[in-house]
């Protein structure tokens, strides 16, 4: 590969506390040789000329899901990498919820396999913490972490046995392995489909309080404080969480916490008449909850902004609501709506980055999320100001079950390299 050099371009690396104009020079290996104002340059390199746009590190995303093997029909890791390097991620923690579920030797070997065959992006897989995602028995934590996996996580699934808890937390601990529970308690959220309110009965379907969510916090967090080990609050939805997670923190107990830009940026009220579109979960929460985690983020309560890509045919989405499929597509469009929070001065620039880069990458412990010297050059450039409208059928993801169908954004992707090679260019 020949040397490159990105000039002109504003450079915002939170993990160097860096913002400003200079050069981003990139060796024959695709590693960052030198970055900054003072930046040199090479009358031999190539040059990429790209005044009046932002470059950051390639984002980190910690939850997504992509259909291989047994949901191909959804997505898979083909479209599931175009979709991401549309949307500058460069990283992506992918889901066990496959068929077979990934909860074996065998499987990781064929989903790192099969990812490196057919993925452009860097892929770090997660192992389900309990075999078949049942939650009764452990899988093989230490054996599956040696063959690539990155952490582990049951996904929708909650751990309900305290005991078995305790001892997962225990066990992880001992081998240094990251383990992130989904918030839920199962008998509370049974049958739910909405946030327990106004609006739930307004439609007539039944709600779930979001006490199911801080239950599965209070409990974790306690055992945490007995049994300390690298653990990871996939996605909180509610104030009353974060009022939990305040007073944790505040006694020294070490986690982090990770936040759906859904829950961020939509509110119960957007549901409208019976949008499944927008059958999420954790349900989206009323605007109180909205606003309460945007300050979670800006006091630090809230580490990480995921997408959340959970791609579903159209046949499962276009159903009454309460038999709908859950989820939707967000890999490609994180950015741009996470945007929305900087152009509508809800929070700095800064902290949206750092939350889709070094945060993610500090948690998972991986040498990603960053553009000092001697790093991988993945970066996003983006342009801060470019409006769009988001249509379904341009969205390079396979399902086209996105929640912000028609939504006007401001801020997009117009290139993303991986290890210094131009892999999307808009």
């Amino acid at each position: 590969m020949k040397e490159k050099i990105l000039t002109n371009v504003r450079i915002i690396d939170p993990s160097q506390k860096m913002d400003e104009i200079g050069n981003i020079v990139i060796d024959e290996k695709g590693k960052i040789k030198s970055i900054g104002k003072k930046s040199g340059t090479s009358k031999s390199a190539e040059k990429i000329d790209l005044k009046g746009l932002v470059a950051i590190p390639g984002l980190v995303d910690m939850k997504a899901f992509v259909g291989e093997p047994g949901f191909e029909y959804k997505e898979n890791f083909r479209t599931l990498s175009q979709a991401a390097l549309a949307g500058g991620v460069t990283s992506i923690v992918t889901m066990p919820n496959t068929k077979p579920v990934i909860d074996n030797v065998s499987m990781v070997d064929f989903i790192i396999r099969r990812g490196r065959d057919k993925a452009k992006v860097n892929l770090f897989p997660c192992a389900s913490i309990t075999r078949q995602r049942e939650g009764n028995q452990m899988t093989e934590f230490g054996l599956l972490k040696a063959r690539g996996i990155i952490g582990f996580s049951d996904v929708n699934k909650t751990i309900q046995n305290s005991e078995l808890m305790s001892r997962i937390m225990n066990y992880a601990s001992d081998i240094d392995v990251l383990i992130m529970q989904h918030a839920e308690d199962y008998e509370l959220a049974k049958n739910s489909c909405i946030n327990q309110g106004e609006v739930a009965t307004r439609l007539g379907l039944q709600g779930v309080s979001d006490i199911a969510e801080k239950i599965i916090i209070e409990r974790d967090l306690s055992l945490l404080s007995e049994f300390p080990c690298r653990y990871h609050i996939n996605q909180i939805s509610s104030k009353n969480s974060l009022n939990v997670i305040k007073k944790n923190k505040s006694n020294g107990i070490k986690f982090s916490t990770g936040v759906s830009i859904n829950n961020l940026s939509l509110n119960q009220n957007d549901i409208g008449e019976f949008r499944t579109f927008l059958k999420l979960s954790p349900p989206l929460r009323n605007e109180e909850d909205r606003l309460s985690l945007i300050e979670g983020i800006k006091n630090d309560l809230i580490n990480v902004i995921v997408s959340d890509h959970i791609p579903e045919d159209e046949e499962s989405k276009r159903l009454p609501f309460a038999q709908a499929a859950t989820g939707s597509i967000g890999i490609e469009t994180l950015l741009s709506l996470s945007l929305e929070l900087y152009h509508n001065e809800s929070l700095p620039l800064e902290k949206i980055i750092k939350c889709l880069t070094i945060n993610p990458a500090k948690i998972l412990k991986i040498d990603k999320g960053s553009l000092k010297e001697g790093s991988d050059a993945d970066i996003c450039i983006f342009d801060l100001e470019k409006p769009w409208v988001v249509k379904a059928e341009e969205l390079k993801s396979k399902s086209k079950n996105t929640a912000i169908e028609n939504r006007k954004l401001q801020g997009k992707v117009k290139m993303t390299l991986l290890q210094g090679e131009v892999v999307y260019s808009n």
